[in-house]
């Protein structure tokens, strides 16, 4: 291969990375259902890097206690399209898109909630702003549905 190739190829790989920087990066959708810091409180991280996913958090309780989650794939819960997850030492729930939010519920139903998207980053200019959290309802569904539902 000459120089003049090289430069080439060099070349069409920075514009294809810059004209899709996201491709690399690593992102994150975050949902829960409570008040954080109380008992009631749950929390989901759906993370995804370099076009894929890559691992899924279980956060709960007013210790925010973290569990990891495996992903167990694409399925369908009374007809509704959805990704399957377990936790360590429980059953699997079903997490089914509606609208912006999830539903995950169980195949026994003693589990149902619905979780929202939840901001993290500054609020009042107080905090951190979170660069891989998805900044709103809509681009989280985006990444669930690109890299869990597909």
């Amino acid at each position: 291969m000459n120089t003049q190739s090289i430069f080439k190829t060099i070349l069409i790989t920075l514009i294809a990375l810059v004209a899709a920087p996201d491709v690399f990066a690593q992102k994150v959708a975050n949902y829960a259902v409570g008040k954080m810091s109380t008992e009631a409180y749950e929390h989901f991280s759906f993370w995804a890097e370099a076009g894929k996913r890559t691992k899924i958090t279980y956060t709960y309780g007013k210790d925010n206690k973290e569990l990891s989650a495996a992903y167990v794939g694409k399925g369908s819960y009374q007809g509704k399209l959805c990704f399957k997850v377990t936790l360590p030492k429980q059953q699997t729930l079903y997490v089914i898109p509606s609208g912006y939010k999830l539903c995950v519920i169980n195949a026994a139903k003693t589990y149902n909630k619905t979780f929202v998207w939840e901001y993290e980053g500054p609020v009042n200019g107080i905090g951190t702003y979170c660069d891989v959290c998805m900044q709103d309802e809509k681009e989280a569904m985006t990444l669930l549905r690109k890299y869990y539902l597909k």
